[in-house]
């Protein structure tokens, strides 16, 4: 396996790129991902966010791209503008250091049809960037032409389906040449999903690469009780303690995110917020903004952690938890980046026990913290007095109802009778646990 990119066969431009990005060791996925790609094999490469899945199939891409042939020779594929954006971004990176121009094209929901129409006509891009709406829309006007199309990328694809863009992507492989390379990446294969890889991958490279952590290292990662407190007024205190170079708020609805940021505004911070809600050109403005620094806060929803790569995150505060425990690890995974320190503060109330639970048992440990005169401190174990009540009282409640009424009574056999009713109990909770883990596995 290579080690250096160095060792690949990129050309001139390419290698000038990776330098100036100062990228000289590949990633976990692109060292398993990049040879059978640049091989011509379709794959299916399974990784969490910012495990370096965009460079694992733009490098190739550009690669191998013909500069000669004016038509579109890759179709890029993501669920959210901000994604677009993100890859479209990295893919100029890229291209701007070839000396023959290479036209590259982003296309998303929200943004003038025609006038992408019009550029269209005149001439085709050679690679294709966008949202799978907006790209079928020009394919079904007959202004995108894909007959020569070479590569085709899908990536995030469980994201794709979670936001029902799966159809439309369906809709784009089957319009696309037969004999084309296809490149599925996702962080999670759904059972939903597998009849579409079926469908247009035949023996595909299959990669998938656990991350090493669930949660980085060099991540602390807080847990924080309400206990009723007022949950605005505490993440405007956790804001203010020390200076944070740049904070994810996470919340779960556009409504959450607009009532917090207002009330934190009022506040006198300057806050920055995004979710799906926004125009796209002010949704555009607001990354830009964010990416110059211009803002030290961030609020947004679980759209950001999936969609917006923002360098330098210090630190990342849940106001919830996400009713996808998934996006926690996503969310989480916005700071602690390359191998740099970072914090993640999430808070709870009596009603996500049950939550946090299923996230440690998932592996991931929390440290439990409270904020006590304007400093945050350790704090005790939310199942302190569980643990304290089991101890002391291993009986099922009703059981012991049942020994006290058995034990007035003073009959003969009351003691079998109990033991045997224990067993039984202690059986059917067995299968129960054992049910679940059938059900889980």
């Amino acid at each position: 396996m290579t080690n250096k990119f160095s060792d690949y066969n990129f050309k001139p431009f390419i290698k000038q790129a990776l330098e100036k990005l100062n990228f000289t060791e590949p990633t976990e996925v692109q060292k398993r991902l990049l040879p059978p790609i640049m091989h011509g094999k379709s794959v299916v490469g399974q990784a969490q966010t910012g495990s370096g899945k965009t460079h694992a199939f733009l490098l190739p891409i550009f690669n191998t791209i013909d500069l000669t042939q004016h038509e579109v020779q890759a179709v890029i594929t993501t669920p959210s503008r901000e994604l677009a954006y993100q890859i479209y971004d990295a893919a100029k990176q890229i291209s701007a250091e070839s000396k023959q121009e290479i036209m590259v094209a982003n296309y998303v929901g929200g943004t003038d049809k025609k006038r992408q129409a019009a550029k269209l006509e005149k001439h085709q891009p050679q690679v294709v960037i966008g949202t799978p709406g907006r790209i079928l829309d020009l394919i079904n006007s007959h202004v995108l032409d894909i007959h020569l199309t070479k590569y085709f990328v899908v990536d995030e694809a469980d994201m794709t389906l979670d936001m029902g863009f799966l159809k439309e992507t369906d809709a784009i492989a089957s319009a696309l040449p037969q004999d084309l390379q296809m490149m599925v990446f996702s962080a999670t294969i759904p059972v939903k999903l597998e009849p579409f890889l079926k469908k247009y991958m035949n023996n595909p490279v299959i990669e998938v690469v656990e991350n090493q952590a669930i949660i980085s290292p060099t991540v602390q990662n807080w847990l924080i009780s309400t206990k009723g407190r007022d949950r605005n007024r505490l993440i405007y205190q956790l804001l203010t303690i020390g200076e944070p170079y740049l904070v994810l708020i996470f919340a779960n609805t556009k409504e959450r995110v607009d009532e917090l940021t207002e009330y934190l505004r009022k506040c006198g911070l300057e806050v920055a917020k995004i979710h799906g809600g926004l125009q796209p050109r002010e949704r555009k403005r607001v990354m830009k903004k964010i990416h110059n620094l211009d803002y030290q806060f961030v609020v947004a929803t679980d759209l950001a952690a999936r969609g917006i790569d923002i360098e330098g995150v210090s630190h990342v505060i849940n106001d919830d938890l996400p009713n996808d425990l998934e996006f926690f690890v996503h969310r989480v995974g916005r700071t602690g980046r390359n191998n740099m320190p970072g914090t993640a503060i999430t808070l709870y109330g009596p009603e996500d026990d049950q939550k946090v639970n299923e996230l440690e048992q998932m592996g991931i440990s929390f440290a439990p913290k409270a904020l006590k005169n304007g400093e945050i401190v350790d704090s005790y174990d939310r199942e302190r007095r569980a643990k304290h009540k089991k101890r002391h009282d291993p009986m099922d409640p009703s059981l012991r109802g049942m020994a006290k009424k058995e034990k007035n009574k003073h009959k003969p056999g009351y003691k079998k009778r109990i033991k045997k009713a224990i067993k039984k109990d202690q059986q059917q909770k067995r299968r129960i646990e054992q049910r679940a883990k059938r059900r889980k596995k």
